[in-house]
């Protein structure tokens, strides 16, 4: 008789330990997820990658320096910045890059050769930013 008080007290010892831990577990696991302790869930939505490019002029004489600024969104600092050229049905990517600073800005120096009406874009990745035009006379 003994032997069974103290194997029936051991189980029931067990089975409030056992109990204590599926309740604490319980609370361990609706603390670590907001959902269902009630808090509002914000979900991180990545911004769309975008650049902006803005020529200092819009004509210049032939190998005369201007500047390409503009900033980018969604591009991490230290992103080749690279200035294309449309040649025709094609992008041509000129080797004028700079990196994209800490701040997501850039400025660029470009010379142009092409005589006429230019249309350029700056390209980081698949991203590119408008259109933009520069005469070269």
């Amino acid at each position: 008789m003994a032997i069974t008080k103290r194997y029936s007290l051991r189980i029931a010892a067990v089975g409030v330990i056992s109990a204590a831990s599926v309740v604490l577990a319980g609370t361990v696991a609706s603390a670590a997820t907001p959902a269902a302790s009630g808090a509002t869930v914000v979900k991180a939505t990545a911004a769309k990658a975008g650049i902006t490019a803005k020529p200092s002029v819009t004509s210049v004489k032939a190998w005369e320096l201007f500047r390409v600024t503009g900033t980018a969104t969604g591009l991490k600092p230290g992103s080749k910045m690279v200035l294309q050229q449309k040649q025709g049905a094609k992008w041509v990517s000129l080797p004028a890059s700079v990196p994209l600073n800490a701040k997501g800005s850039y400025s660029l120096g470009v010379k142009l050769g092409i005589k006429g009406k230019n249309d350029l874009r700056i390209v980081s990745g698949s991203t590119a930013s408008p259109v933009f035009n520069v005469t070269v006379r």
